[in-house]
């Protein structure tokens, strides 16, 4: 693991990962100091991006939900697991036969990177699956027919729920297993966070070095770990999935906790002076 550099001022980094459900918004409501937080980082003349493991979402999309939001933003700060994926197999896999099990989104966002798709599983090379707000028995078979004519399972993100309004659904993490049990065979490839690719695609896009960005996100066993991996500095939020017994659960362990993203700027901000599990 990738060791980044001691923690300074939270305020004082060049760039700022900002993980989005959970983190900035819960369904269609920012969350406490998000927007402000965020406004006053860019005046500062601070970098920011944010990455998201929706496989339901273009960056299109994301603008558009910030912007009804009151989060002005534009499309290149904005990173996608499903838009992730597709790079990767446009650059690393490119002549890879796509099987989706996923929502209509995934289809088009994967053509407009160049990425072929197919809908005859015994033709797939990969079956990409993301969350599946339509998932059924059908797509079951047909996955699982994919997989054992030889396709490989990847999955577009590991998050096994979503937090949404009054509490979570299920996420892309929950189909993967039913596939895995169905098909006999375990995935061993996610494109989202906290993937090194994923990581490596942010930091390429800030054109920043890690010790000098900050990964902010509301779940330890991504964004966190993605962070303290790829030699980010770390700060979990406590407004999504991961709670502070997490961290010694885990053993996940962020640079800074914070209770909003408030706390970003109000000097609120609990610092952790080493990776050393916390006390709680």
């Amino acid at each position: 693991m990738k060791r980044s550099k001691a923690l300074m001022d939270i305020a004082s980094y060049e760039a700022y990962c900002f993980d989005l459900d959970g983190t900035v918004f819960i369904g269609d409501q920012l969350l406490e100091g998000a927007g402000e937080t965020i406004a006053e980082l860019r005046q500062r003349g601070r970098r920011v991006l944010f990455l998201t493991n929706s496989s339901v979402h273009t960056p299109r999309d994301c603008r558009r939900r910030l912007e009804q939001m009151g989060l002005a933003c534009r499309e290149e700060e904005i990173l996608t697991a499903l838009y992730v994926s597709g790079s990767y197999f446009a650059r690393e896999e490119p002549e890879a036969r796509l099987y989706l099990v996923g929502e209509t989104v995934m289809r088009r966002q994967l053509e407009d990177l160049g990425v072929a798709v197919t809908e005859n599983p015994e033709a797939a090379t990969h079956v990409l699956v993301g969350m599946d707000r339509g998932f059924n028995y059908e797509k079951l078979s047909l996955g699982m027919k994919a997989v054992r004519w030889g396709a490989r399972l990847v999955a577009v993100n590991p998050d096994p729920v979503c937090p949404v309004p009054g509490g979570y659904i299920p996420d892309t993490w929950s189909i993967v297993k039913a596939l895995e049990t169905a098909a006999g065979a375990k995935s061993d490839l996610i494109l989202g966070k906290p993937s090194p690719y994923y990581a490596q695609e942010a930091l390429r896009r800030l054109n920043c070095p890690p010790e000098e960005c900050l990964m902010v996100g509301d779940r330890l066993e991504t964004d966190i770990l993605m962070g303290n991996g790829s030699g980010m500095q770390t700060a979990l939020v406590l407004t999504g999935v991961s709670v502070r017994e997490d961290i010694r659960r885990l053993k996940i362990v962020p640079g800074y906790v914070l209770n909003s993203l408030a706390d970003l700027l109000n000097g609120r901000a609990e610092a952790r002076q080493s990776r050393e599990l916390p006390r709680i």
